[in-house]
């Protein structure tokens, strides 16, 4: 297929790799253009503007930052009449609603509009093993199976659109809160100097345990929080977005305004642009 891709940041740049070297035709496009020399780099095609890139392919992905990033990418005189007949799929971590809104502005545009945020980070997107979470018709999610699965181990129809969304800021709320909890564990067995060790032993063995918990310790311990694979910054926006989703759908969003407090913190740090688990800077300050 010849597949737009607008935004190629962190997970945009590998993302539009994995789909070339899965035999599709990728163009790309980015705000700012030095982040599309890696790309071009390595052979593909780059555009100058997003209408081009929507008049290049069969299909354009997004991977943006946020709803408001979408629209100032989308919306504008130069795009509208790309956007007729044209299929956008959003891949991003945005709200339930914004999703269903922009879904209303690509029918009134005469496009198309589905979602597919994904779950995984930088070795998951350079070899094609994300969790894509699918809103979509049924038919949509068939005819777009080709793009799909180039970039994902598990894709998963979940429902309409809005359904995708919701899910994906499911996932990052636990992703926040698990790692908050976490930080702030380990942080006591430190203050009282219990080895981590013995800590992680009891941990690792227990039904409390997750995954995630091993993949963070070290930056924790260490307090090595570069080459981020999710940046605080990007943390803290969805733990927002989802007390914002939550609330409108009548549940107390207390635990995850919590969370994003926390995260507030480790940005005032510095660490807006560090990995995630520099939360453990604001849970354990360095004393």
């Amino acid at each position: 297929m010849k597949i737009g891709m607008i935004g190629t940041g962190l997970m945009g740049a590998p993302m539009a790799l994995t789909l070339q070297q899965g035999g599709h035709t990728v163009v790309a496009y980015n705000r700012s253009a030095d982040k599309l020399q890696p790309l071009a780099a390595q052979g593909i095609p780059t555009a100058s503007t997003p209408a081009a890139v929507l008049a290049a392919g069969d299909c354009t992905i997004l991977m943006l930052a946020d709803a408001a990033a979408i629209a100032a990418t989308l919306f504008t005189p130069e795009t509208q009449a790309a956007l007729s007949n044209h299929t956008i799929i959003q891949m991003g971590t945005i709200a339930p609603d914004q999703s269903r809104d922009l879904q209303a502005q690509l029918q009134a545009a005469q496009g198309h509009y589905l979602e597919a945020p994904v779950l995984g980070s930088l070795p998951q997107a350079r070899d094609g093993s994300l969790i894509l979470m699918v809103g979509s018709t049924p038919d949509e999610f068939t005819q777009w199976q080709p793009v799909f699965q180039t970039l994902g181990e598990q894709v998963l129809h979940i429902g309409p659109v809005g359904t995708g969304a919701a899910v994906k800021l499911a996932m990052n709320q636990l992703i926040g809160s698990l790692t908050t909890a976490f930080a702030l564990s380990l942080a006591l067995v430190q203050r009282e100097q219990i080895p981590v060790e013995t800590f992680m032993e009891i941990v690792r063995n227990s039904a409390l345990y997750a995954p995630t918990f091993d993949k963070k310790l070290s930056r924790m311990c260490d307090r090595n929080f570069s080459n981020p694979n999710f940046p605080t910054k990007h943390l803290l926006k969805d733990m927002r977005l989802f007390a914002q989703a939550a609330e409108a759908a009548g549940l107390e969003p207390a635990l995850a305004d919590t969370v994003a407090t926390v995260v507030q913190q480790a940005i005032a740090q510095g660490l807006a642009d560090a990995d995630y688990s520099a939360l453990y800077a604001a849970v354990n300050p360095d004393s």
